[in-house]
């Protein structure tokens, strides 16, 4: 099986900063590129070395890890900063945000076109997931890419599974979110009605967490979704929901039903989190939680 030994990776964000020091941390050399200088403090306590420009970077590695936004940040990356243009035959292309499948498809294709290789490989955890070496990666894309690649995504993950070509792992992504999503939209109704009922809802997270009705939306309105994170998150939220509903739709099936249910999800979760922030909630979580609402 190939050896990847010097591994790229763009987008040190709340999430990719932890998946970057985890690479490091493991004797991998690793090559770093930001946009803003103050993003490189993510990686200060392991090894690395930092690249002017991402086509340097893409010139001096074997695998690329990309953590950004959407699918047009990839492709500028890719196309306008010149990465596609300074990546050798063979090179490893990784994206592990969360996209449309298909799109994953097109940008494989292009990839392809240079030699390289693709695998979408969007994580669930989020930060506190990657803190904690705990995400789990969904993979598409060759069988052999993946196992080549596998040992870099151990790094910062507890669960990697190979689930198709390359869209699968963003395909898998988005009924994940969709199962969050929705879950989140239980958990708001039921916290309304406890709130209007008088129970005393940190108790009551922290009971049903231990119970039969405990989820991961409910855990993490429990523990790290405060007010100013549900403002970030809810849009995030929406846009996975569309993601979804489109590839579902591609694909020969109907969405409408979960995606208004996701929608609303998304819609009411500043309004659950300032009820919980006004209810007092001030609870200590037993770990960080395997899984966010979004990622």
């Amino acid at each position: 099986m190939r050896k990847i030994s010097k591994v790229g990776f763009i987008g040190l964000g709340d999430q990719g900063g932890p998946m970057a020091e985890a690479i490091g941390e493991q004797r991998f050399d690793l090559h770093v590129w930001a946009r803003r200088p103050a993003s490189l403090t993510a990686v200060a306590a392991v090894p690395h070395l930092v690249h002017d420009t991402v086509a340097d970077l893409a010139a001096s590695v074997e695998l690329i890890a990309l953590c950004l936004r959407d699918d047009a940040d990839i492709w500028n990356l890719l196309d306008d900063q010149g990465l596609l243009a300074n990546t050798a035959s063979g090179t490893i292309i990784v994206n592990h945000g969360t996209g449309d499948p298909t799109e994953a498809e097109r940008i494989g294709a292009h990839v392809a076109d240079v030699g390289a290789v693709y695998l979408d490989a969007p994580v669930s955890g989020g930060g506190p997931g990657a803190r904690a070496r705990a995400l789990t990666t969904f993979v598409g894309g060759p069988a052999e890419t993946f196992s080549a690649a596998r040992p870099v995504f151990d790094t910062f993950s507890d669960t990697v599974r190979l689930m198709g070509p390359v869209g699968g792992g963003q395909l898998t992504k988005l009924f994940n979110n969709a199962l969050t999503i929705t879950n989140m939209k239980n958990a708001e109704d039921v916290l309304a009605l406890a709130a209007h009922v008088g129970l005393d809802l940190p108790a009551l997270i922290e009971v049903i967490g231990a119970s039969s009705g405990g989820s991961a939306a409910l855990h993490a309105l429990g523990t790290v979704i405060t007010p100013d994170l549900a403002e970030h998150l809810h849009p995030l939220m929406r846009k996975d929901m569309q993601h979804f509903a489109h590839a579902v739709r591609e694909r020969g099936a109907r969405p409408d039903e979960v995606l208004e249910r996701g929608e609303a999800g998304a819609s009411g979760l500043v309004e659950a989190a300032r009820l919980l922030a006004d209810a007092g909630r001030n609870l200590a979580p037993q770990q960080e939680p395997h899984s966010t609402p979004h990622t």
